[in-house]
């Protein structure tokens, strides 16, 4: 991108875009059934490990193994599937999607119930959700635009978005805790399985015309591969988000696979505990989600990614550093995770709308399964990572190294082109 493409429109007022999006019926019903599949997720999120080590007894390296699965198909199948959705409509695939995780998440407890569901069972339940995941996925953020037309609105769309993902950090760890407790954990994921039967109902009421991209000149997959390829890592704004996204999804995942296996095994936390500990944190990310559009008009846009990304970077380090009494080291705990959800949540929002503007809806389902890739790529490596550390050099020291490398990568954040950008740069 050139210098002059970082003379931007100005990023939305006060008022006015979010006017607009409480107007857009479509938009609220996505957004509503969105925001309730992402409270059903957290339920799964901490359902399925603590499932493996409950009922099975797994060891570190099968709950990385199983955290490596849930996320290995963004690495393998990103690309052609972002390749596949520029090439059809994308609501029918979002569709058809959420109602295969709906029926293989229920398939946990029937099978439970059936005295039917071993170790293997659970990790191929568990890679075929992540298939269906990345599908939902490579082409949610790309549906948005056809529901919000006008780019000045995209900021907005994307706070709102975060303020749901924020919410569900908050409230759906706790509620994990609780219904793991209350119901086993196999059970607890039927509350996932409905979560996705909401958001099913949400995208059939959509009525906002999609165009048929099947009019478009068809091309060869490999082209539209390499096509996607490069215009991410061709364009230094988009290189750089991608390349410090993976970086931040292998460190926050790599630290709360860690964590949850030091509190399970070390510290014998219960599964209430733990998700009291992520939903009392997870306040920051709301916190950040909420206020991210004020900070982002009073303040250069890429000082604040800088500042955001690296409170997300540093906040692990916290966790080494607790000690002492048993009350002092779990807010301790909650402070790390406050710390790194806050940045989360505003950089979150910057990070999608500087990808929507930067990127023309031809290409943008290419430009999302290239980032999903990265992004849910350095995840899926992140959780067999911390499984394998964990193994090795147990959970406390495995923790010291994941802090210490997640600190390091603020030291690329200080030479990227993002945090030198004043304002949102101007559509594509």
């Amino acid at each position: 991108m050139s210098p002059a493409a970082t003379v931007a429109a100005p990023v939305g007022t006060p008022g006015s875009a979010a006017a607009s999006l409480w107007r857009n019926g479509d938009f609220l019903r996505f957004w509503l059934g969105e925001t309730v599949s992402l409270f059903g997720t957290q339920v799964t999120s901490l359902a399925l490990p603590l499932t493996a080590i409950d009922a099975f007894h797994a060891t570190d390296q099968q709950v990385g193994l199983l955290r490596f699965l849930q996320l290995v198909p963004y690495l393998g199948l990103a690309l052609l599937i972002g390749v596949w959705s520029d090439r059809v409509r994308r609501r029918p695939l979002m569709l058809a999607a959420n109602l295969i995780r709906l029926v293989l998440l229920g398939l946990v407890p029937v099978l439970s119930w059936a005295h039917a569901l071993d170790f293997t069972s659970l990790l191929v339940i568990a890679c075929a959700v992540g298939i269906a995941s990345v599908v939902f996925d490579v082409n949610w953020m790309s549906y948005v635009p056809i529901l919000v037309r006008d780019p000045q609105q995209y900021v907005a769309a994307s706070a709102r978005m975060g303020v749901s993902s924020s919410a569900a950090d908050v409230a759906g760890p706790g509620l994990a805790g609780l219904l793991v407790s209350a119901l086993t954990a196999p059970v607890a994921l039927v509350v996932d399985a409905a979560s996705y039967a909401v958001s099913v109902l949400s995208l059939l009421l959509i009525r906002t015309p999609e165009p048929d991209p099947a009019t478009a000149t068809r091309r060869h997959a490999p082209t539209e591969l390499r096509d996607g390829l490069r215009w991410v890592l061709g364009d230094r704004i988009l290189r750089a988000l991608a390349l410090v996204g993976f970086c931040c999804n292998f460190s926050m995942i790599t630290v709360w696979t860690m964590f949850l296996l030091y509190g399970t095994h070390d510290l014998h936390l219960s599964a209430a505990t733990l998700g009291g500990i992520f939903a009392t944190a997870s306040v920051g990310g709301l916190l950040g989600a909420l206020l991210s559009g004020r900070v982002i008009r009073r303040f250069p846009l890429g000082r604040v990614y800088l500042v955001a990304q690296s409170a997300l970077l540093l906040g692990p380090s916290l966790i080494v550093l607790a000690d002492g009494p048993r009350p002092v080291r779990i807010a301790m705990f909650v402070l790390s995770f406050f710390v790194t959800y806050l940045g989360l949540g505003v950089a979150g929002v910057i990070i999608v709308s500087l990808r929507q503007t930067n990127t023309p809806q031809a290409m943008m389902g290419r430009m999302t399964a290239v980032f999903r890739t990265l992004l849910f790529g350095g995840g899926s490596l992140g959780g067999l990572f911390a499984g394998l550390a964990t193994g090795w050099l147990g959970a406390r020291e495995a923790l010291v190294v994941a802090a210490a490398g997640s600190a390091a990568v603020v030291l690329g954040l200080l030479v990227s082109p993002v945090s030198r950008l004043r304002e949102l740069p101007t559509p594509r």
